[in-house]
């Protein structure tokens, strides 16, 4: 077995992360960037290290699960959201169940739950619930915690900012309770093949896909293909796509915006 191999082998095993389900050059990238911030110039040191410095664990996981995100990121998709999707699933039923997979800091399920309650306002007799779930578990302690520095509120009208934000003393903004109360943030590991529920209305899954191999994808398309409800929604990155195999569970409702309803 070669250093790099030997690495792997010792992340997968300590970390319980499934580097294989991965592209190598995205795992070798990853772990050259913590090789060089952390002083060391080999596979064969960097493992050394890991296995005396116990914090470095963490440091290499959340490299690993890179975490970049915004509120309302592709601006256009989220308008197609809000003008299409959901009034198109709300006047199916009364109460939609939406999974939020790979949430990051919570920007983007935080996001949906800004149109939810603006549209909920208008009609009392809808509801909605979402499941944000991510693998690293310091972003969803600071996704449940709900504050973000005056930088995150830059795509952000003034009047969004007031209605679903409280400024605190520091200068950072807290996401008001009731847009809380309609997401639930839990840890969940998307190669893990078990979807975290079931009969959902929509999966929203973007910028997470492009680090996977192919054979990844496809079983993440029927993972969400077995999730979602009849009819339900799949929605991944701008530039994202899916494989060859998942053209017989999901059709394309807006190529474009990356869109696509499930197939019985």
């Amino acid at each position: 077995m070669d250093d790099f191999a030997a690495l792997k082998q010792f992340v997968e095993q300590t970390l319980g992360m499934q580097c294989s389900n991965y592209k190598e050059d995205y795992i070798r990238r990853r772990l050259l960037s913590r090789m060089r911030s952390s002083g060391n110039e080999t596979y064969e040191d960097y493992l050394r290290y890991l296995q005396a410095t116990p914090p470095e664990l963490e440091n290499l996981r959340n490299a690993l699960t890179i975490n970049v995100t915004e509120f309302f990121r592709d601006a256009e998709v989220y308008e197609y959201i809000r003008k299409d999707i959901l009034p198109l699933l709300f006047r199916q039923r009364k109460r939609l169940r939406i999974w939020c997979a790979g949430c990051s800091t919570g920007e983007e399920p935080y996001s949906l739950a800004m149109m939810l309650s603006e549209i909920m306002a208008q009609d009392p007799e809808i509801s909605a619930r979402i499941i944000a779930t991510d693998i690293d578990k310091n972003v969803l302690s600071k996704a449940k915690e709900g504050i973000y520095t005056g930088k995150a509120m830059i795509k952000l009208s003034e009047a969004q900012v007031h209605r679903h934000f409280t400024r605190l003393p520091d200068g950072n903004f807290q996401v008001k309770p009731y847009l809380q109360d309609l997401v639930r943030f839990q840890p969940h590991d998307l190669m893990s093949g078990v979807p975290v529920s079931r009969w959902l209305d929509l999966v929203i899954c973007r910028n997470v896909t492009i680090y996977f191999t192919e054979k990844q994808k496809d079983e993440l398309a029927r993972m969400f293909h077995g999730a979602l409800i009849s009819g339900g929604f799949y929605i991944m990155g701008k530039t994202e796509y899916l494989g060859r195999a998942s053209d017989a569970l999901f059709a394309p409702h807006d190529s474009l915006q990356k869109i696509f309803k499930r197939k019985d």
